[in-house]
């Protein structure tokens, strides 16, 4: 069930490592204003996804699935132009829709381990989809650097040009995300409804485009408890990666390469280097996810979440200290902790707390949490960076990292539903049977 998110991961990382780079070299100063279009996209469409989704069923393709593909289908579209933009106007464009069709497909996918997963399974879950996140994320964003490394590709082109490595790694993404969601789609076994009846009633009694948009954001004011504290929680740590994922390329070119020419060969050699750091703090988040179950049941999933908040805080403040490049790798493995925690404690956390009716659309209002920090950074990083920072990203990336700190300690006052339940349930089975096995048979689908 989790296969697909590599796919997914392959146009996230390209989109993240790359289209800063593609805005600087096509003339464009407003980075972060320009990364706007995609989330006001995605704070639209997702809970309406989620909540589609919710009322989708079929024998043949399930739930989720119809979901996954479509969205496959017009990410791996717009992998493939992204590239090819030729005005500034274009690229913005072509984000908007790049990230809105990656989030169509992704957002079902947390819905999915919510389906097939009993509340014991939900973290390894998680951990699993980060583990493939992972990977996908190592090689896409590596793809560059490999294409002008490893087979002689240029890094460089004309002014307003988009060098042939980036462009070869767009399209080697595109085949790939496609690929990775079809073997998600035909080889995973959703479970119907427990009653079918009701689930078509409700069906019935929601039917109609209005209605179903009102219920969409309604809902947004009937969050769980546990869904408000973890939004909180996602706001600072969304906040400080999307800092990363905007000002690392221009903070690491002129903080540490010392050029702010696009057209010149250092530049891009620094620019090569941000997606290679980018592809060592994935693949540490795709060895930390195979750790995080064993550090959450020894602790707590809020201890755990804490701890690698802390750590991918004090890598991004690190960059302010480090002038030889290949530092950069040391302060990407505490990002890389960061990444996988992110990607999977909070979501294996708001898992407990949901109707399993409503898991697709609260995975979507999730997203708000995603989508408000990266309005956010759109809007006031630019005006840090420009005004109170005089044009020195490196600092914006300190900002981020205490802004992830923060939202470490801030998990300590989430109510996770799932420890609550296992603990009464623990103590429940010490008092009244000490010999009882609680061994978990494990899930076929993980």
């Amino acid at each position: 069930m989790s296969f697909g998110f590599l796919g997914i991961q392959f146009g996230f990382a390209l989109q993240n490592a790359n289209v800063s780079r593609i805005f600087e070299t096509l003339g464009g100063t407003e980075i972060a204003l320009y990364w706007l279009a995609a989330p006001l996209t995605g704070m639209l469409v997702q809970p309406i996804i989620g909540y589609m989704s919710d009322r989708t069923w079929s024998p043949k393709w399930g739930r989720r699935r119809p979901f996954f593909l479509v969205g496959a289908v017009l990410a791996s579209l717009a992998l493939l132009v992204m590239p090819n933009v030729t005005a500034l106007w274009m690229a913005v464009g072509m984000l908007w829709i790049m990230d809105s069709s990656i989030n169509i497909s992704m957002e079902p996918f947390r819905a999915l381990v919510g389906d097939l997963l009993p509340s014991e399974q939900r973290t390894t879950g998680f951990a699993a989809q980060t583990f493939f996140i992972g990977v996908g994320a190592v090689v896409a964003s590596s793809l560059p650097w490999m294409f002008t490394n490893w087979f002689g590709i240029s890094n460089t082109a004309p002014a307003g040009q988009i060098p042939l490595s980036v462009k070869y790694a767009f399209y080697i993404g595109g085949a790939v995300f496609l690929a990775a969601v079809l073997w998600t789609v035909f080889n995973t076994k959703e479970y119907p409804p427990e009653n079918l009846e009701e689930f078509e009633e409700e069906k019935r009694r929601t039917a109609g485009f209005w209605n179903g948009i009102r219920e969409s954001f309604s809902g947004i004011f009937h969050m769980p408890k546990t869904m408000r504290q973890l939004a909180i929680v996602q706001f600072f740590s969304w906040l400080a990666l999307f800092s990363m994922w905007i000002y690392t390329t221009p903070a690491v070119t002129s903080h540490i390469y010392h050029t702010t020419d696009t057209t010149s060969k250092l530049y891009n050699e620094g620019a090569d280097w941000v997606g290679i750091c980018f592809a060592v703090y994935n693949g540490v988040s795709a060895i930390a996810a195979l750790l995080l179950p064993l550090i959450a049941r020894r602790t707590s999933r809020r201890v755990t979440h804490l701890l690698c908040l802390v750590a991918g805080g004090l890598g991004l403040i690190s960059i302010f200290f480090i002038q030889d490049p290949n530092m950069l790798l040391l302060s990407m493995v505490g990002v890389g902790i960061a990444w996988a925690s992110i990607l999977s404690v909070p979501y294996a956390m708001l898992a407990g707390a949901l109707p399993a009716n409503k898991m697709g659309y609260y995975m979507g209002v999730f997203n708000f949490f995603i989508v408000v920090p990266q309005v956010v950074a759109g809007l006031i990083l630019g005006f840090f960076t420009k005004t109170v920072f005089h044009g020195e990203s490196v600092y914006t990336l300190v900002l981020g990292g205490v802004s992830m700190i923060i939202a470490g300690l801030l998990t300590l006052r989430v109510d996770d539903a799932d420890d609550i339940q296992l603990t009464t349930a623990a103590q429940t089975i010490h008092t009244s049977s000490p010999a009882y096995d609680t061994t978990v048979e494990s899930n076929p689908n993980l």
